[in-house]
């Protein structure tokens, strides 16, 4: 296996370099279309590079120095022993999900449990969907996904090699939710980029969960990516959760594509890592569609946490929905960047965009930007942003009926979560993250 580790050079440099020497020995051999892709993208990312602070999208968040740090790039890491045992810490109380396990972006078969899914659904790694269901494999992966002005998403193209890939065919509807746990347990700090891909054919319903939690104590970065495609008539609930600790940082990609009548949610909910980047892009392709995404996002200590959202409105008819909220303590930094595209011949699109947060020091920063673009005149779309202190009256009212002022204000706090929270559609994830929330704020 050959070793490449960073050097004080241009990071675009690294990868590029480190590519070169992976591409025949463990990127490719695949199939010629991946192996035709990767190429296609790996230029594609050279001529970009990585976007700096004069970059309008990552002005707020400074990517390039934490990219400057040493990380290992290797597309294959060792994947640790780990036993069902180990995963106890990380499950969902009552729960009941397919699981897939992946260990430093590797899926772990021993540790999934995939047996008893309905016939016809593929639920497997990325590697084998590429071998064994080459010709699904190659409509959907980077099929709808531009990586032509995304630096991130040509680099995850370039260097996929493992993930998952679900497939639920038309008119199938899983009854359990997929629970897609993504372990980093590692002694090396290594640079991660998983790939997973997601496709609910026309009329067919999904549940999933995917949670990111880290064992290591060392520095890791992960630039994952996933594709979800939503066939006519269909259902996705996505809830993304980040649990990582202090030392891990993280971009995460979802690019979402729409059918006709299709209904797409996605509630992305931060709770810990280093530097945390939340991207979510969701294209309409016909009409009647649906989209709601939802966000909450608990910043303490140094956290940097941005949401950055893209709604195309490229067909009329359809319907969008954000709510996203803040919490931000201690030198903690939050961004919204939410952008409504509304195409010229989408008429009778329905918009809405609403971003609100609460700064509890004057050492912490929020930076919101709500963004409309409009090119159609039948259209009602609404956006708004506000951000604010804790309610001193409030918290007056509460201590008056025997409330410590510790408790007063973590109560308002969750009131204040409570609008993100009560959309999970999955019960005991909402029992779950209630109570996580709730100890976050009481700490």
């Amino acid at each position: 296996m050959t070793t490449i580790t960073a050097t004080k050079t241009r990071p675009e440099e690294r990868f590029l370099h480190a590519f070169e020497a992976y591409a025949g020995e463990v990127l490719n051999g695949t199939s010629e279309h991946l192996a035709t892709l990767r190429r296609k993208a790996i230029e594609r990312f050279g001529a970009l590079g990585f976007p700096g602070r004069k970059s309008e999208a990552w002005k707020y968040t400074p990517i390039t120095r934490a990219l400057q740090h040493p990380y290992k790039i290797d597309p294959a890491p060792s994947i640790p022993p780990l036993r069902d045992e180990d995963l106890a810490p990380y499950a969902i109380p009552e729960l009941d999900a397919y699981r897939i396990v992946l260990l430093n972006g590797r899926f772990a078969p021993a540790l999934s449990t995939t047996s008893a899914l309905p016939q016809g659904v593929i639920l497997t790694s990325l590697q084998e969907a590429a071998q064994q269901h080459a010709d699904l494999f190659e409509k959907y992966f980077a099929h709808y996904l531009d990586f032509e002005n995304e630096p991130f998403l040509a680099l995850n193209t370039a260097f996929a090699r493992d993930g998952f890939f679900l497939y639920v065919p038309e008119g199938i509807a899983l009854e359990r939710p997929v629970h897609v746990l993504h372990l980093i347990d590692t002694e090396e700090e290594l640079f991660l980029q998983p790939r997973h891909v997601v496709v609910a054919a026309p009329g067919a319903s999904i549940k999933l969960v995917l949670s990111g939690h880290s064992r290591s104590k060392r520095r890791t970065f992960t630039n994952s990516v996933i594709e979800v495609f939503v066939g006519q008539g269909a259902e996705v609930h996505q809830y993304d959760l980040r649990l990582e600790g202090e030392t891990a940082s993280a971009i995460y990609s979802t690019q979402a594509y729409l059918e006709g009548g299709a209904r797409y949610t996605n509630g992305t909910l931060t709770l810990g890592g280093a530097l945390i980047r939340n991207n979510v892009y969701v294209r309409f392709d016909d009409q009647e569609g649906e989209a709601h995404l939802y966000g909450l996002f608990l910043g303490r200590g140094t956290m940097h946490i941005d949401n950055h959202t893209m709604i195309d409105h490229a067909v009329p008819h359809c319907v969008s929905n954000e709510l996203y909220k803040g919490i931000l303590d201690d030198q903690a930094t939050g961004v919204f960047n939410g952008k409504v595209l509304v195409r010229p011949h989408a008429q009778k699109t329905n918009a809405y965009q609403s971003n609100k947060s609460i700064v509890l020091t004057r050492e912490a920063r929020m930076y919101s930007k709500p963004e409309l673009e409009i090119y159609a005149d039948d259209v009602r779309c609404t956006h708004g942003a506000a951000c604010g202190q804790l309610d001193e009256n409030g918290i007056f009212y509460l201590r008056t009926r025997g409330l410590t002022l510790q408790k007063a204000r973590a109560m308002m706090l969750l009131a204040f979560a409570r609008d993100v929270l009560d959309q999970i559609a999955i019960e005991p994830l909402r029992a779950y993250l209630d109570e996580r929330v709730a100890s976050l704020l009481a700490a």
